[in-house]
């Protein structure tokens, strides 16, 4: 009686087993078969930051796929993200709408303050200058530039932090300004999201990690993480944003499209 007990049970899981992998299977089927934010879809981009390793490369990108692209940076456009009259005046060059926006800007070391090792590292000024570059500034050209979002059809905000900023997945600490800084855009980018989706219902506003791409940016910390050139780099964000939809937005993705921690 027993063992024909077990036998039995033995049966129901293996049935559960094979219902659960036949939902998962047609599940993926239904993911890959919906819509998503830019394949087969010519569309025009706002970049922001676009003379830095990543920002120059996604531009030249895009312009290869035909893309229509408005580039706005410091370099050529005197474009300073943390000041806000400069924000809307460069963004007064963008007319009409814009299938994608993509921010760009950032800063690892400023004004000669690199990453704290220890907390008797922080000073105000360097926290103070992260906060300006990393979170406020993107923060500001979202405020500026979500309007031109076209509030009907695919859409997306993109703005690129790190994945020292995920709270959940810091396991050894140290560069506390620049996690910091970065943390604070994800919960920008959450927050907008929230608010986008009340006007744009198919929109997609998220934060970015890149990987470790071999720029001027990371050149003294690469260290031992493997590198990978912007071309590369942006070809695999865009794949990335290719397979998102609205249902993704609001959310913090790595190079390979998996959901980071916040």
């Amino acid at each position: 009686m027993l063992t024909c007990c077990i036998m039995f049970i033995a049966d129901m899981l293996r049935k559960a087993r094979r219902d659960e992998k036949t939902v998962f299977l047609h599940q993926r089927v239904e993911d890959a078969a919906a819509p998503s934010t830019f394949k087969h879809m010519t569309h025009r981009s706002l970049i922001i930051g676009a003379s830095g390793g990543i920002g120059s490369a996604i531009t030249e990108k895009l312009k290869a796929n035909g893309s229509e692209v408005t580039s706005l940076s410091r370099s050529e456009d005197g474009l300073d993200v943390t000041d806000e009259a400069s924000v809307v005046k460069c963004l007064g060059k963008a007319t009409g709408e814009y299938q994608l926006i993509f921010v760009a800007t950032g800063a690892l070391e400023i004004s000669g303050a690199v990453p704290e090792k220890a907390l008797r590292d922080v000073t105000a000024q360097a926290m103070a200058d992260q906060f300006a570059v990393n979170c406020i500034g993107p923060a500001l050209v979202m405020k500026h530039a979500l309007p031109f979002l076209p509030r009907k059809g695919p859409s997306c905000f993109a703005a690129l932090s790190a994945r020292v900023g995920s709270i959940g997945d810091n396991q050894i600490g140290g560069w506390y300004s620049y996690r910091t800084a970065k943390a604070a855009l994800n919960q920008m980018v959450h927050s907008a999201a929230i608010e986008l989706k009340r006007t744009h219902r198919d929109a997609v506003c998220v934060a970015l990690h890149p990987g470790t791409v071999a720029t001027d940016f990371t050149a003294k910390y690469a260290g031992r993480h493997k590198t990978v050139e912007p071309d590369e780099a942006v070809h695999n964000l865009l794949s990335v944003l290719e397979g998102l939809g609205p249902d993704d937005s609001g959310h913090f993705y790595d190079w390979q499209g998996e959901r980071v921690e916040w």
